[in-house]
């Protein structure tokens, strides 16, 4: 067991919430039996509930006995406040952020609003819906490439690297088959970093190099080429600053205990901020337990912490 960590109370009873109706189910799904299996290894009592469409979950939420439910879910409805204001109104504890900043977390529109306007870099962007004129933007923007992103999907489902006008309107039109607001941002050349954040620290950076155009769902959860850089291969130096202006970006946004913040540094070697994820992926391709493992945590005691952190901010 991890010095940090204390040993699991005996009496302690954690539901996992998992699951969910975005589309992100399938990964909440093994995100959530992960942490079930983990925490049956050190001999907590933990029960699943399964949070979907056909299904009397809520019945059993409020009927289950339990002292903290640990938030395994993913995408809209688990990731967005939806379901920490219903905790919230059931005087239920849970892991992770609140209704604030897992909302403005989930809308990259409103993150990027608030790294803007506190000076921290992010690509330039612009917002579109159905009335926009998608050449204005093209030149607003500067011309390609660019990336279009649904506002408020996660996993990078929805995402689109284009290259020309034409492809622009395509893009656009998948994306708003998930989201009736749309981001347009610049395209940056460079490379791609990852920074888990646990309980007010930045873990080990993490270097992604994917043979995918970007990293997008296939290479984060389908794949087995994805190179997970750790060593991220920055100086000392450079990394201590990005994990400074990922812990930063991450608590400008409200969020608390755990998450993870997703950057690149541009051409010119300057770091630019993407996106931040209140509930991160916590399966066998997931980037936080590997941050977590680098500076000396189990899977189990990852879990542990988290829960931890959220005990302690109710005064369990």
């Amino acid at each position: 067991m991890n010095k940090l960590l204390k040993e699991p109370s005996a009496d302690m009873r954690v539901a996992v919430l998992y699951g969910g109706m975005s589309a992100e189910r399938d990964v909440s799904l093994k995100s959530g039996s992960a942490v079930i299996d983990a925490l049956k290894s050190v001999n907590v009592d933990v029960i699943g509930i399964d949070i979907r469409v056909d299904s009397d979950w809520l019945q059993q939420l409020q009927q289950a006995q339990f002292d903290i439910a640990f938030l395994a879910l993913h995408g809209r409805g688990g990731e967005d406040g939806t379901i920490q204001g219903l905790l919230d109104c059931l005087g239920i504890p849970y892991t992770g952020s609140g209704v604030l900043g897992s909302a403005l977390a989930m809308d990259k529109l409103k993150t990027k609003q608030i790294w803007q306007t506190l000076g921290l870099p992010t690509p330039r962007y612009s917002w579109v819906d159905a009335e926009t004129n998608l050449n204005d933007v093209w030149d607003q923007l500067g011309g390609m490439p660019l990336m279009v992103k649904p506002v408020h999907e996660g996993s990078s489902i929805g995402m689109s690297k284009v290259d020309h006008l034409d492809q622009l309107k395509s893009a656009v039109a998948k994306a708003a088959d998930l989201d009736s607001c749309i981001l347009v941002e610049q395209w940056v050349q460079g490379r791609e970093f990852t920074v888990a954040i646990l309980n007010g620290e930045a873990l080990p950076v993490i270097g992604l190099e994917t043979h995918h155009q970007f990293y997008d769902y296939e290479a984060k959860y389908l794949v087995n080429d994805t190179r997970y850089l750790l060593p991220c291969g920055l100086s000392e130096e450079q990394e201590k600053s990005i994990q400074a202006l990922s812990l930063n970006a991450f608590n400008v946004v409200g969020c608390q205990d755990w998450g993870r913040v997703d950057l690149m540094l541009d051409a010119d070697g300057q770091p630019q901020l993407l996106e931040v994820n209140t509930l991160p992926g916590m399966t066998d391709h997931s980037l936080v337990p590997m941050a977590a493992k680098a500076r000396g945590y189990s899977f189990a005691e990852l879990v542990l912490a988290i829960i931890q952190a959220a005990k302690q901010r109710y005064g369990l």
